[in-house]
């Protein structure tokens, strides 16, 4: 029933920018908070930034604060996260997933987007 769909991945160089979307549905969008996580070959999946269903209220990791900007549409059931400035160390498959509390911790996540690759080339 609930479904993450994301999309945007692709390849971009140093520098470069890049925006993620992930659709929502299965009726979670309004109440659940969402986040965005990524995994780089032979690493612990890792928060990356959260959004509270007002948007009011975000989270960031350090890596990412002041380049990344995550974002939502209650109108389209969409989440967003907007990748400036990037760097070969951004690279991972980035997912997009639902908690029903805001929260930066990975095991709170109750559904997840099948992933989308970001990779950045210098």
């Amino acid at each position: 029933q609930v479904q993450l769909v994301e999309s945007g991945g692709g390849l971009v160089q140093a520098g470069g920018s890049l925006r993620l979307s992930c659709a929502v549905s299965g009726g979670i969008f309004s109440t659940y908070a969402m986040g965005w996580f990524r995994q780089a070959p032979g690493r612990e999946r890792e928060f990356v930034a959260a959004i509270t269903p007002s948007g009011r209220t975000t989270a960031y990791a350090d890596s990412v604060k002041g380049r990344f900007t995550i974002s939502n549409d209650n109108a389209k059931n969409s989440v967003y996260l907007r990748m400036n400035s990037l760097k070969p160390e951004d690279t991972a498959a980035y997912y997009c997933a639902a908690a029903p509390s805001f929260t930066t911790r990975r095991y709170e996540y109750k559904y997840w987007g099948q992933g989308a690759q970001v990779t950045v080339s210098t």
